[in-house]
């Protein structure tokens, strides 16, 4: 993986994905003894959280969470609510794969990581998915573009290029116009690049590139998606299915 190694990104989607079993079993459960199982599985999970965090941070790789157990559970804990509201699903993020004339991919720098990657943003409420997309690109890069189809759905945990649990759903946009201007908080830069003349460091470059170049040239490219692992829970590391 580009941005964090396997057997991290594995202690991190091991932590989350506990931790997601135990925050909803307390959202649920009225029983005092199976809460305080969840609590002690919870406490499990920040302890595998706080491995990965150690080892995310030997990487050279930002935080996305605290670093100790005991705050982790903490924060965890804050986020434990009654009922459906309770219910622990991935956020979802919402990226745009936008190409100009040229057959180039505009891609913007992020501040927070410093890494290359299509512009995208949290699925806001009230818009649909598209209208984030347009809404993206535009606060991003100063470019406007029109939404094309539906390219890629990934798992950002799996693919280990998220600490927190997130769906990735990616569009093929069009482009209309504009003028490319990087947002001030978000983008260190934003620009227009060739498939041969990619900038780096590229976030996961070998997941999405050639499937958005694709897209962008026109070709009949299918739903890009994480293939369902054997049993589901685990790393698939087989060839025939790579992501």
């Amino acid at each position: 993986m580009d941005d964090v190694s396997a057997s991290t990104a594995d202690l991190v989607r091991w932590g989350e994905t506990l931790a997601a079993i135990a925050k909803t079993g307390l959202a649920f459960t009225k029983n005092l003894f199976d809460a305080e199982r969840y609590e002690e599985v919870l406490n499990v999970a920040g302890d595998i959280r706080a491995a990965a965090a150690l080892a995310l941070s030997a990487e050279g790789q930002p935080l996305a969470t605290a670093s100790n157990a005991e705050d982790i559970v903490i924060e965890w804990m804050r986020e434990v609510h009654q009922g459906v509201r309770g219910y622990v699903t991935p956020k979802v993020a919402v990226g745009a794969i936008v190409g100009n004339d040229k057959d180039e991919i505009l891609l913007v720098k992020r501040s927070d990581s410093g890494v290359w990657l299509y512009p995208t943003g949290w699925a806001d409420v009230g818009y649909s998915a598209t209208e984030v997309a347009v809404k993206e690109v535009h606060e991003e890069t100063g470019i406007e573009a029109e939404p094309v189809r539906l390219v890629m759905v990934l798992d950002g945990l799996r693919l280990g290029f998220t600490q927190v649990p997130l769906y990735s759903v990616v569009f093929h946009l069009r482009h209309l116009g504009g003028t490319l201007k990087a947002h001030p908080l978000e983008c260190a830069d934003v620009g227009w690049f060739p498939e041969d003349s990619l900038p780096a460091p590229l976030a996961n470059s070998g997941i999405w590139t050639a499937h958005a170049f694709a897209a962008i040239r026109g070709e009949p490219v299918e739903v890009l998606f994480d293939w369902p692992r054997n049993p589901i829970w685990r790393r698939d590391d087989s060839p025939e299915h790579a992501d």
